[in-house]
């Protein structure tokens, strides 16, 4: 009797977390594939990569698809169907404890990267690859508010708001003569004799402009549905019909969705990035110190810092409740995008840990928005890094900005990959470093 419990009771885990370990399987299968497929001396084209990639592009296609209604009726429906007083407890909660890991994790990389120094050494020898864009640290937060207040919903759906500076070109300036030991062309200007010279124009006094970019208005759309969601737990039984249609989609539809959807594909999607990696030599030669910043920063924020939180704010042991989020994990390593795995991340919560659905589901999207860790460590150290590598002192007063901006760019960057590199022209100008130096730590940014 005991040998057919236990048999069982391992059939049952086994079907438990079958996708678990499948998931795991295919990962560390497809980084094999990937390094056996990086042996063929012909160089992989293009076009070839697009091939292996297409059916794990479709799966975070797929995954993306059903962010937006997930987002919507989850908010909604957690929102409308808690108490105001307890829905108002749990945001706050989550919020500051949002907040204190994001200031942990720059607080980790600050001190990590001031430590090891991985940007001592030649400075020539680091290229810039491909191009920044030009913003203020002002135009980032004001951007940040103005994404927060959507003019439009169908709108926020696709695009983004940002603001758009053009350099205008030099501008000219007439000096005295005996104002200044400049040369140029000496002019008459209001009938007194002066040199005419060309100054360049501060960032901020570029020319303003607007402009959309794709991507979905996440902020924006959590905004709006926490407004609507009390509103509707406010108007009670008037609200009934329309919290109940929010509801239906929330658990009954998007169940039915998540399991058509997540499909275990990540074994091309990891494949293919190991192919598409130009030149591991880069990412264990000039950048390697760099690179090896950001892992272990990771790795202490990811395995001790994160469950040590977990072990004091619940009195037990944080083994079982991660080990049950596997799939959410190896689901965001293989896909880059805290977005994309949110309905995995959702359903390991509600299924596995047996988290109160109403709660997962208010909470785990406005995180999946607001609590970008990763990226908050990873922009603090590449700009102390860019720093060391230009020689520029770094000051307590800088290091405290670092921090800050930090911070507000991780909050403000999108869950998709790559999306880190937008915000950090953000962290890099609070420090007066140049924005195209971004472009230095795109080469290993994937990696």
């Amino acid at each position: 009797m005991v040998e057919k419990g236990g048999s069982g009771g391992c059939v049952q885990c086994l079907k438990t977390n079958l996708l678990t370990m499948l998931t795991a399987v295919s990962v560390v299968a497809g980084i094999g594939f990937g390094f056996v497929l990086r042996t063929r001396e012909a160089p992989w084209t293009e076009r070839e990569i697009m091939y292996i990639d297409f059916p794990g592009n479709l799966f975070l296609r797929m995954l993306k698809c059903i962010i937006l209604p997930l987002i919507v009726s989850s908010l909604v429906s957690a929102l409308g169907g808690l108490d105001l007083q307890l829905s108002g407890r749990i945001g706050t909660r989550a919020v500051v404890y949002y907040m204190v890991t994001t200031l942990c994790a720059v607080i980790l990389g600050i001190i990590l990267v001031v430590s090891i120094h991985p940007g001592q050494g030649d400075p020539g020898a680091m290229k810039r690859v491909g191009t920044s864009r030009n913003i203020t640290v002002a135009d980032t937060l004001l951007d940040l508010v103005r994404n927060l207040v959507p003019p439009n919903l169908i709108e926020a759906c696709i695009f983004q708001y940002r603001t758009v500076l053009t350099y205008p070109g030099p501008k000219t300036i007439y000096l005295d003569l005996n104002a200044t030991n400049l040369t140029g062309p000496v002019v008459e200007v209001d009938n007194v004799t002066k040199i005419e010279t060309q100054i360049e124009l501060p960032m901020t006094e570029w020319q303003m402009s607007a402009d959309n970019s794709e991507g979905t208005n996440i902020l924006g759309l959590v905004m709006f549905c926490v407004i609507l969601g009390v509103a509707l737990s406010h108007m009670r039984e008037k609200g009934k019909p329309l919290y109940n249609l929010f509801a239906c989609l929330n658990n009954d539809a998007h169940n039915s969705l998540d399991n058509l959807v997540i499909t275990d594909w990540d074994f091309f999607l990891i494949a293919s990035k190991i192919i598409e990696m130009k030149d591991f030599g880069v990412v264990i030669g000039q950048l390697g110190m760099y690179t090896i910043t950001v892992i272990v920063g990771l790795f202490i924020h990811g395995f001790i810092i994160l469950p040590l939180l977990y072990s004091i704010i619940t009195r037990t042991l944080p083994f079982r409740f991660i080990f049950n989020m596997l799939e959410a994990l190896i689901t965001a390593f293989g896909t880059a995008s805290s977005s994309a795995t949110l309905p995995v991340a959702i359903a390991c919560l509600e299924e596995k840990n047996g988290v109160d659905t109403r709660v997962a589901r208010f909470v785990l999207p406005i995180g999946a928005t607001i609590n970008m860790d990763g990226t908050a460590l990873y922009e603090a150290v590449a700009a102390l890094f860019i720093a060391q590598v230009r020689s520029v002192p770094m000051d307590v007063g800088k290091i405290i900005a670092v921090s800050i901006t930090a911070t507000a760019a991780s909050i403000g960057a999108a869950g998709i990959p790559q999306a880190g590199l937008v915000t950090m022209v953000m962290v890099l100008n609070a420090v007066g470093l140049p924005a195209e130096d971004v472009t230095l730590i795109i080469v290993v940014d994937w990696f």
